[in-house]
């Protein structure tokens, strides 16, 4: 399949003063859906604003041009790709910031969006994790090079679909997702996971927390949805946190929730990096009576929409300011 052409784009010139090995901060812009989480990022870092234009056609094509000038700059964009939309929005405009004379490009994608389809199951799977990971490997490289900054992937493999000049870097949540966890825990909890894939991420956090981890046992019938058929540890009287790297359907965190319920737990909370919800899943979660607070990270635009009484929002721009802090 082709890939899609970029917009053109047009340049202003760039402001003197960038001779004699002055260095300028790095110029942060954001895709549209991520322009809450872009802004917390410049507040957070002390950073310049980069200024778009944009506008939609009839048609839905996207126009795009760059306001703020960037020849000879180290330019960053904040944009995930929770929609194929906002993903091509993203390829464009790092394309475009090259051709402009960006002197560096950093893709910070802090919800890279196709991170269960990262290996073929069946005969003919497309692995999306793979093709959108070539496709911004294939945005022109500036003169200094370009980086991708991806937050909490859901395969830890995924960095390696990256090629040619771009440098993938796999950064974590862990310091926002501990913090949220302190704040739901009174007293003695257990940190848990919805099955044992999730296990060695919920260890390391439990380890650093200094409580006991737990997990569920899953068994899946064929053509059938999969059953709980044990928890791994005591969590009678106990308030048991389950930790999931993203929230999507709910499905999952329900099945384990009930199984923790059964196990005996008294107090069931929710902490997620990746707070994806599509469609009704939040009032399902809030439906189910088992959840007393569910709490995930701004990394995904549809957690900025549902925050209210059941969803807390905690952001990841600290993580995200630090390493744009850092020279490419």
């Amino acid at each position: 399949m082709a890939l899609s052409t970029v917009p053109e784009i047009t340049c202003l010139v760039w402001r003197p003063g960038g001779a004699g090995g002055t260095t300028f901060p790095v110029l942060v812009f954001s895709t549209s859906a991520d322009e809450v989480l872009g802004a917390r990022v410049r507040a957070a870092g002390n950073f310049p604003a980069g200024e778009v234009e944009r506008k939609h056609f009839p048609d839905g094509e996207v126009y795009q041009r760059v306001v703020s000038p960037v020849r000879g700059e180290d330019v960053a964009i904040v944009g995930g790709t929770s929609t194929d939309g906002g993903a091509m929005e993203l390829y464009d405009l790092a394309s475009g910031l090259v051709e402009c004379g960006a002197r560096s490009l950093t893709l910070v994608i802090p919800y890279f969006g196709y991170g269960t389809m990262e290996r073929a199951v069946r005969p003919g799977e497309v692995v999306t994790a793979k093709t959108r990971a070539r496709l911004f490997s294939s945005i022109p490289p500036p003169p200094m090079g370009s980086r991708v900054a991806l937050l909490d992937l859901h395969s830890e493999g995924i960095p390696y679909y990256f090629e040619g000049r771009i440098r993938p870097v796999h950064l974590s949540g862990r310091p926002v997702i501990l913090g949220a966890i302190r704040e739901l825990a009174a007293g003695d909890f257990v940190l848990a996971c919805t099955d044992a894939g999730r296990a060695k991420w919920v260890q390391n956090l439990a380890n650093e927390a200094g409580v006991t981890a737990s997990f569920v046992f899953k068994r899946r019938e064929q053509g059938g949805a999969p059953t709980v058929t044990a928890v791994s540890a005591q969590v009678q009287g106990q308030h048991v946190i389950i930790y999931d790297d993203m929230i999507r359907t709910g499905s999952s965190l329900i099945n384990a929730a009930e199984a923790y319920r059964r196990s005996g737990a008294r107090k069931i909370s929710v902490v997620a990096t990746h707070g994806v919800l599509p469609g009704d899943a939040l009032s399902r979660l809030s439906a189910s009576g088992l959840f007393s607070a569910v709490v995930c990270t701004d990394s995904h635009p549809r957690a900025l929409e549902l925050e209210g009484e059941l969803l807390a929002v905690r952001s990841v721009a600290p993580v995200l300011a630090e390493f744009l802090s850092v020279p490419p």
